[in-house]
């Protein structure tokens, strides 16, 4: 018995992404992030472009956790 039971390791090709596959998702997620960033802590304020406390009592708890102020 010469010959081995185990495969020839073939050494693994690094995976490449091209930049333009990535980009318009970065840039989604990014206008993304920054409206979701502008509701929780902006909103209800100077800049405020929804009327009423709503939006203010839907993110209320994730001001206080993030650090902003609204008292």
């Amino acid at each position: 018995m010469a010959q081995s039971a185990a495969p020839a390791a073939v050494p693994a090709a690094p995976l490449t992404l091209p930049l333009k596959a990535i980009a318009p998702w970065a840039v989604f997620f990014g206008i993304l992030m920054l409206a979701l960033i502008y509701f929780v802590g902006a909103e209800q304020g100077a800049t405020s472009l929804i009327s009423g406390e709503s939006v203010h009592e839907w993110v209320h708890d994730g001001r206080h956790l993030l650090g902003f102020p609204c008292h």
